[in-house]
């Protein structure tokens, strides 16, 4: 047995890159949250995310349950399965779960800063935290949905570069998960008219876009009145710094990509 792990603190992503890793690494199975998924579909398990409280959802995470434990063991030896990686939160959780499933030692550790960005990561913290939620890496229509009090996303095929199906992404909100914070769309198109406020000349904002869910992206259309002169690819690139830092003083969140165009100019005497 080859076993690579994928460790990381809660929320950062692990879920939505493991099919990803999975592919590139050819590895056909995934133990994650409980559960074994096998060719992108669940063969075994119960999902951490089904139980009522976060104690009993780390139990069933790490295997606690014997009967869960040997299931998911005879699933591994019946598909003949010979390489799996293995999600955790940290080093020692992946080995404790590597040692309940007997496909220790790990040969490979992966940590998911090494395969996600910083703003990536920092926009997967931003939808659990604020929204509460969890990603689970198999087709919706395995998703057991009477366990949750709403579904959230359908599924979301996952396609390699080739363009080609390696598996699907469903989007839950377990009830261990109590409760989350929205932000109005006006309050994040405020933060970025308020970040230029103070630049000089009089600067309007017109057509905003903000996508915060897996590569945060900000698009702006700008109207500038400005004195003749004005070197207008320093304002430009003034605008969007001021943009950028904003978003991360105020949600801890770093942009992947911010777009200022510049769409009307009003030139004013020097």
């Amino acid at each position: 047995m080859e076993t690579y792990a994928l460790y990381g603190p809660s929320g950062t992503g692990k879920s939505t890159s493991a099919l990803h890793l999975a592919h590139n690494q050819h590895i056909p199975a995934i133990i994650d949250d409980g559960i074994l998924i096998y060719r992108g579909r669940k063969i075994a398990g119960v999902s951490a995310k089904y139980e009522k409280t976060t104690i009993q959802a780390v139990k069933r995470a790490i295997f606690f349950y014997e009967d869960h434990a040997e299931t998911v063991r005879s699933m591994i030896k019946e598909n003949g399965i010979d390489k799996i990686l293995i999600l955790g939160t940290s080093k020692k959780m992946v080995e404790r779960i590597a040692h309940a499933l007997d496909v220790e030692p790990i040969e490979h550790y992966i940590p998911i800063d090494e395969i996600r960005s910083s703003s990536e990561i920092k926009a997967a913290l931003y939808t659990r935290q604020m929204e509460g939620k969890h990603v689970i890496p198999i087709p919706y229509i395995q998703v057991e949905q009477d366990f949750f009090s709403r579904l959230i996303s359908q599924g979301k095929k996952i396609f390699s570069q080739r363009k080609e199906v390696i598996g699907e992404n469903t989007i839950v909100q377990p009830d261990f998960q109590s409760g989350r914070v929205h932000i109005n769309e006006s309050v994040l198109k405020k933060i970025i008219m308020l970040s230029c406020s103070t630049l000089p000349g009089n600067i309007q904002f017109g057509k905003i876009d903000v996508a915060l869910s897996d590569k945060p992206t900000v698009s702006v259309r700008v109207h500038l009145s400005v004195p003749l002169g004005t070197d207008l690819l320093l304002l430009g690139e003034e605008i969007r710094k001021r943009i950028l830092n904003a978003y991360v003083e105020h949600l801890n969140i770093e942009l992947n990509t911010t777009h200022v165009i510049i769409d009307k100019i009003h030139l004013l005497p020097a």
